[in-house]
């Protein structure tokens, strides 16, 4: 029990990523235009971010290395470089989102215009820094006292709400047409969030071992932390699925197409008759953003020192990141005004999803590599399961991309064949990243290649998971 609730810490942190604004922006907008059709969107996608998560942990905790330590070691430099960029893209793109839903949620809750909302987040690192300073306990508990508010805020909207349990489950069945396509692709590049991947593997990397053996430990390791993320993921799923039950029981029957966060929360009230709804939807929309930015400093402090080797003091790190996001932020709000808001956060969405190939590709390397994992490299059945999850992602960015080139085509050609350029060198890069021969050296048994030293913070969580 005391293994196993040392694993749940960080499996917690990292459930945040799975219910950050840009979750909440898919979700309403699913549930609103299509009701329950695409809650197996929300179970596939939990599935696979299931299977996703375990097999960081199994790199961790076999293999000795985060993932970005070992894109590093085994892919050599070049490769990795490429890599370490297009991460610190997705990170800079969950970034905005977690800015523009903090500063939805400032202005629903205390009438802050966005721009200076928007503003006001960016200091959320002086909060960060001193958490980090803290112990590790706290900066945990911190992240779960969040989690269970939003938790509590979406159960108490559901008994407001009141949703039919039989067409709820209705939308268990799958069912998918051209019309929610483009939502449903939505939904599954917001869940499986590629910066989780290596904060996962590397909250886990080289945990003690314990005197009874290496087999017998790493055992009950993998055991724990397999079960501490199904719990924590499937947290996640039920948050996911109160937001696109919610907007289906209030919005879908009265044919209202929700597309912005604030409509969701200024129609909550008339809608379900009480302001009580119209309150809690923005308070757990600030703790969620509030929560993923704590996980996405902590993702960025894992790319940086896995794949360059280079330490930023966490203030200084998290400052770069920050400002890189709110640039564009800032700039469409001076620009177009509060209706760009909605615009932006699905691009940063659209980011992370065309970027959780090059995660989850070399995840899936190195997990099949016996090299790398020994004895514990994956099995036939994991393989083929982790290899239809790359593929349906891959399949997902590929319709998307079709479809943004369709829509720029009519208005500007220049503009469809640059991101039909910019497609065909992805997949060229994903087929090289996927087909090249790993380098370094061969790992005879578990815990073999000793990880870079983690910083103070990491190691403290670390620390905590073994115990």
């Amino acid at each position: 029990m005391r293994r196993f609730l040392g694993f749940l810490g960080p499996s917690l942190m990292v459930s945040v990523g799975y219910m950050d604004p840009g979750n909440w922006a898919t979700d309403l907008e699913g549930g609103a235009r299509f009701g329950y059709q695409l809650l197996w969107v929300l179970a596939l996608s939990n599935a696979m971010a299931l299977l996703l998560q375990v097999l960081c942990t199994r790199l961790g905790i076999v293999g000795g290395l985060d993932l970005a330590q070992a894109c590093r070691t085994y892919y050599g430099k070049g490769l990795s470089f490429t890599l370490w960029l297009l991460a610190e893209l997705a990170i800079c793109a969950c970034d905005m989102a977690e800015l523009l839903g903090s500063a939805v949620a400032l202005n629903l809750l205390f009438g802050i215009p966005m721009l200076i909302g928007t503003l006001l987040t960016a200091f959320d690192v002086l909060l960060i820094l001193a958490l980090q300073r803290a112990a590790r306990r706290v900066l945990e508990s911190v992240v779960l006292v969040l989690l269970c508010t939003i938790a509590a805020c979406m159960g108490l909207e559901l008994l407001l709400a009141q949703p039919k349990l039989a067409s709820v489950a209705s939308g268990l069945v799958p069912k998918l047409d051209s019309a929610s396509l483009y939502v449903a692709i939505g939904m599954l590049g917001a869940t499986v969030m590629p910066h989780n991947l290596y904060l996962h593997s590397a909250i886990v990397a080289k945990a003690p071992q314990e005197p009874t053996g290496k087999q017998a430990a790493s055992r009950r390791l993998l055991r724990s932390s397999m079960l501490s993320t199904f719990l924590a993921l499937n947290m996640a799923l039920l948050v996911n699925a109160a937001i696109l039950i919610l907007a289906g029981s209030v919005f879908a029957p009265r044919g209202i197409a929700v597309s912005d966060l604030r409509d969701a929360h200024h129609l909550l009230t008339p809608l379900t008759g009480t302001a009580l709804a119209s309150v809690l939807f923005a308070v757990a929309l600030l703790c969620s953003g509030q929560s993923a930015t704590l996980t996405g400093t902590l993702a960025g402090q894992i790319v940086m020192e896995g794949f360059l080797r280079i330490r930023l003091r966490p203030v200084l790190r998290r400052a770069i990141t920050r400002a890189i996001a709110l640039v564009p932020a800032v700039l469409v709000l001076a620009i177009v005004g509060d209706g760009g808001m909605l615009p932006l956060l699905i691009a940063s969405q659209v980011l992370l999803s065309l970027q959780l190939p090059f995660a989850v590709v070399p995840l899936i390397r190195f997990t099949n590599s016996e090299k790398i994992m020994a004895t514990y490299a994956n099995q036939r059945t994991v393989k083929l399961l982790a290899s239809a999850c790359v593929t349906l992602v891959v399949a997902a960015n590929v319709a998307l991309v079709s479809a943004m080139i369709g829509e720029w085509r009519a208005h500007a050609a220049w503009a469809a064949v640059l991101i039909t350029l910019i497609g065909c060198a992805a997949l060229g890069l994903l087929g090289w990243v996927a087909m090249v021969p790993l380098r370094g050296p061969r790992v005879s048994s578990p815990h073999a290649v000793p990880p870079m030293l983690p910083s103070t913070t990491l190691a403290r969580l670390r620390a905590g998971a073994s115990r």
